[in-house]
């Protein structure tokens, strides 16, 4: 008694062994500081990231952009693709972890065969009967690992899903935001351009009237009607560019537009909360793209484990135990029943180094997965930097080009006084209209930009997951 409960407790031992690697994080290849010069003054400091989170309903605060974000989450098919892959991966973990365990089954079987008096001993017909009822069991014993390496893979491969979940999810929110934003600036462009077509068009009956009495030359005329061609021209643009604007937000958002859907203020309006901006180091924890390439280098590091595990032998013990007989009444009466066990042992002697190249090629795929996961910390490094770069300066640019507009309605206002006392020609008008249109719809432009590139910063920092951000693991 005292030699099983020896061996069972060696088996126990032995069957916690692992073969994995001990995991070490990779240093991070990115400073440890945000880049600092003249095009990032105006930057959120880091030390206002402690006072705030990342969350979307807090960042966006336009309504109908939640509610589009809203209907997003529960429609777009991509994230839903997305969740159903991270539920595939779940399952294969299961799949994964149950090959760790014992498998029980349990069989019954009966048959009756008649034999030809020719083939039979007695030399006349016979007829057999034969019933039986089993429970058998089969077990690998994981003496080295190998099963556990295995699942340990797949447990890291779940979690990596999980993440890339999280990474499309907060990709679609800011894709819905642009195409909201794009929506707004072409709507604006839309109405600058038939503003801008009833001033042309007023100059133009201005201009014909002083054409009909003499005043105005023929080349005046003529470049009256070019502009109102133009202004024509850039309505049936912008038109076009609203409905293919609907058109996506209508993919995005996977249903229809809400037809009670607030009406949009116009790119003027503070539709975007501040952003806080923490250190380097707090990507780590944010950015969903860097949580799963650091789940898939671990992931890699447990299959190395498995790869080292198929070196050693594998032992199998396979048993059963149930009932026979040749009448089925008497199955289960006394002295029908039956047991076997057999265990197994398979030792690789020789395979033409097939071992050898796997444990290589799983050590390759680390270094691999190190590469990756050190990547992806220097483009979110990079994607940050760009839009701190972008949230400073764009500040100043929108701001020059509102003065400059302000300078642009004076020289209009004033190029079409002079015009109309017949102090200038209709050419400083027409240039004076030209530029007016130019800095509006520049205006809408560069505000277009300011607020896309907020959004795609708030997508660097890694906002717009809804759940409390988890840490990873521990090393070791």
């Amino acid at each position: 008694m005292n030699k099983s409960v020896l061996s069972l407790a060696l088996v126990t031992a032995l069957s916690g062994c692992s073969l994995i690697p001990e995991f070490q994080r990779p240093e991070s290849p990115s400073p440890s500081q945000w880049p600092e010069g003249e095009a990032y003054q105006g930057a959120v400091s880091a030390t206002q990231a402690q006072q705030a989170g990342l969350e979307w309903q807090v960042f966006f605060r336009d309504p109908a952009l939640r509610q589009l974000i809203g209907a997003a989450l529960e429609n777009n098919r991509d994230l839903r693709a997305a969740a159903l892959n991270v539920e595939a991966y779940r399952a294969l973990y299961r799949v994964q972890r149950a090959d760790v365990l014992p498998a029980v089954s349990a069989d019954a079987s009966g048959s009756r065969t008649r034999t030809p008096a020719d083939l039979s001993q007695t030399g006349q017909a016979a007829i057999g009967s034969q019933y039986s009822a089993t429970l058998g069991v089969s077990w690998e014993l994981d003496l080295f690992g190998r099963l556990g390496s295995l699942r340990e893979q797949a447990l890291q491969e779940f979690f990596a899903t999980a993440a890339a979940q999280r990474s499309t999810q907060i990709s679609l929110i800011a894709s819905v935001a642009n195409a909201w934003l794009a929506l707004q600036a072409d709507q604006a462009l839309l109405q600058v351009s038939r503003d801008t077509l009833d001033a042309y068009e007023e100059s133009l009956k201005l201009t014909q009237r002083s054409f009909d009495v003499g005043v105005a030359s023929a080349l005046e005329l003529s470049q009256a009607r070019s502009a109102v061609n133009t202004a024509r021209v850039g309505i049936e643009r912008y038109m076009r560019q609203v409905a293919q604007d609907r058109n996506a937000l209508v993919v995005l958002v996977g249903q229809s537009l809400p037809a009670n859907l607030p009406g949009d203020g116009g790119l003027d309006r503070d539709q975007l909360a501040p952003l806080p901006i923490g250190l380097p180091s707090d990507l780590l924890y944010k950015r969903p793209d860097i949580i799963q390439a650091e789940y898939q280098l671990r992931a890699a590091n447990a299959n190395i484990g498995a790869a080292r595990a198929a070196f050693f032998p594998q032992i199998s013990l396979t048993g059963a135990v149930g009932t026979a007989s040749r009448e089925l009444s008497g199955l289960f009466g006394g002295g029908s029943s039956y047991w076997n066990f057999s265990p197994s042992i398979s030792v690789p002697i020789f395979n033409a180094g097939q071992l050898r190249a796997n444990l290589d090629y799983a050590q390759i795929s680390r270094n691999i997965e190190v590469a990756q996961y050190e990547s992806a910390i220097q483009t979110a490094f990079r994607e940050v930097s760009d839009g701190l770069a972008a949230q400073a300066t764009y500040t100043r640019q929108v701001q020059a080009q509102r003065d400059l507009l302000e300078a642009s309605e004076d020289y209009y206002r004033l190029a079409e006084r002079r015009y109309r006392t017949g102090i200038d020609s209709y050419l400083t008008l027409l240039d004076a209209q030209r530029q007016l249109f130019e800095v509006k719809q520049q205006l809408i432009t560069d505000r277009l930009a300011q607020m896309s590139s907020e959004v795609e910063l708030f997508k660097a920092l890694g906002g717009g997951w809804d759940e409390e951000t988890q840490p990873l693991p521990e090393e070791g």
